[in-house]
């Protein structure tokens, strides 16, 4: 049943169904799964994790480069539909199942940006229906404003994606791994030495920005070593001092290089920014505009350990409380990740999620990672947008 209303919700005709508060880029008459293929608010254009898939929703094959060429054609339909375009791209998330097929990916990715492609974030991860690849966007609307951000002494990236996008108020960085950004050459150490390579990083590409961390909104980490967890959060809280910290979802997933500890990536607003719950090493939201970043969540209490519907019904609620804290509901919710320990557990995650929503879904990108948490096997992030 998963399987089919996964294969149903990306195989139809695009059309466009506007919202009240956002827009829905719907498969017309034919009803989809838990999920839109794409949705449209505050200028911005959220296109869900996409596979290899043909017009009937059967899985393609191929390698991972004729798999990434199908995704970013079909990914050119759907933000023609909702009035964007692949040159409009600001952020693109590559989930890979093998580390191996990096240059492949790559090889085909680059094809599709004559010059400035969007910000780039790559991770090892499990997919759904054996697919090699998965690939979201985000994109600006045609015609808004799209400034790449590149500080003067840095490098060209060595990959196919820009360090920082700027669009409206809101800037996304590139997954930033322990890289001296001058020459590309690797930074070497422990988890620390790596983490704060990174975040020192990320405060260039601020700066560039003419922004600092109190900007920063979200933040996603990719741990390959769960274990590190705590050291990576001892440097990680420290560069957010002076206002409370981002939004953040943190998980055990490999990365394209076996001398990479550690890679982040960031999304900051210079519009004014208020925390919601603010802990020590994340805030449960952030709202900044008319945007609202929630934390990944978890719902591994009590008796839930190992229990995917019992988990995702508990952090269902937890974030339903949250959005209606920061004056949100869930039909304000346009873009939403899901962290799986075991794809396995996508039906019973997928019907929670379904009686969450009931329509009008948000964009949405399900992979298989592991969980810092002991117990958890579900995780679920989300924007939501006024």
């Amino acid at each position: 049943m998963a399987r089919s209303i996964l294969l149903a919700a990306m195989c139809a005709v695009l059309t466009v169904v506007p919202m009240q508060k956002k827009e829905i880029v719907t498969a017309g008459p034919v009803p989809i799964g838990p999920f839109s293929p794409a949705v449209v608010a505050g200028g911005l254009v959220y296109v869900s994790g996409m596979l290899a898939q043909d017009e009937k929703g059967a899985f393609v094959g191929g390698d991972v480069g004729a798999q990434t060429r199908h995704i970013l054609e079909r990914a050119r339909g759907v933000l023609s539909a909702a009035g964007s375009s692949l040159d409009d791209a600001v952020a693109a998330t590559v989930y890979l199942k093998a580390g191996s097929d990096f240059q492949t990916m790559n090889d085909a990715y680059k094809t599709f940006w004559q010059k400035d492609p969007p910000t780039r974030t790559t991770v090892v991860t499990g997919l759904l229906l054996g697919a090699d690849v998965e690939i979201s966007l985000i994109a600006a609307r045609k015609g808004a404003a799209r400034t790449v951000i590149h500080p003067d002494s840095w490098a060209k990236s060595p990959n196919p994606y820009s360090y920082g996008i700027r669009t409206g108020d809101t800037v996304f960085f590139s997954g930033l791994v322990p890289r001296n950004a001058r020459d590309n050459s690797t930074v070497t150490g422990d988890i620390r030495v790596q983490t704060k390579a990174v975040m020192d990083n990320a405060g260039e590409l601020l700066k560039a920005a003419g922004l600092d961390y109190s900007h920063v909104v979200s933040a996603r980490v990719y741990l390959p070593d769960a274990s590190e967890f705590q050291q990576m959060n001892e440097v990680y809280r420290s560069y957010f001092t002076a206002a409370p910290p981002p939004a953040r979802a943190t998980v055990n997933a490999g990365l394209t290089a076996n001398q990479y500890k550690v890679e982040m990536t960031f999304v900051a607003s210079s519009s004014p920014r208020e925390a919601i719950a603010p802990g020590q090493n994340l805030s449960a939201a952030i709202r900044s505009g008319n945007r609202l970043y929630l934390s990944g969540v978890l719902g591994n209490t009590g008796e839930n350990t190992g229990d995917p519907t019992a988990q995702t019904r508990e952090l269902m609620g937890k974030i339903r409380q949250t959005l209606a804290d920061a004056g949100y509901t869930p039909e304000d919710v346009v873009d939403s990740l899901v962290y799986l320990t075991d794809l396995a557990h996508f039906p019973q995650m997928n019907n929670v999620y379904r009686d969450f929503f009931r329509r009008d879904f948000p964009a949405r990108a399900t992979v298989g990672v592991g969980l810092v948490a002991s117990g958890a096997v579900v995780e679920i992030m989300m924007t939501a947008v006024h």
